[in-house]
């Protein structure tokens, strides 16, 4: 039993090392906030999505399309509600003394 639990510690860091190398590489990219000459490309995007809304466009994407945007959606929604948390530091409600 001792055997197997050193192999399996010395497994971890070299299965680990790789995956977490990746995991740093996406969150340098994708947790950073939004730098000043980024603010451009969101206003552009935005009013691509509306104009996207208004004109029906959105009727013709692919499923795998919708389910993107819907998971970017629902990414940014949650980010909003952890804010939202953390703000409160409380999951629920807010901490008010009536004294």
């Amino acid at each position: 039993m001792a055997a197997a639990i050193g192999k399996i510690a010395k497994a971890i860091p070299v299965i680990a090392k790789p995956r977490f190398a990746l995991f740093m590489k996406y969150a340098k990219v994708e947790l950073t906030p939004p730098s000043p000459r980024e603010f451009g490309e969101i206003k552009t995007r935005l009013g691509n999505v509306i104009s996207a809304y208004r004109s029906g466009r959105w009727k013709t994407l692919t499923v795998k399309e919708a389910w993107i945007n819907t998971l970017v959606g629902a990414e940014i929604l949650m980010w909003f509600y952890f804010g939202e948390i953390i703000g409160k530091r409380n999951i629920i409600g807010y901490d008010i003394n009536l004294a």
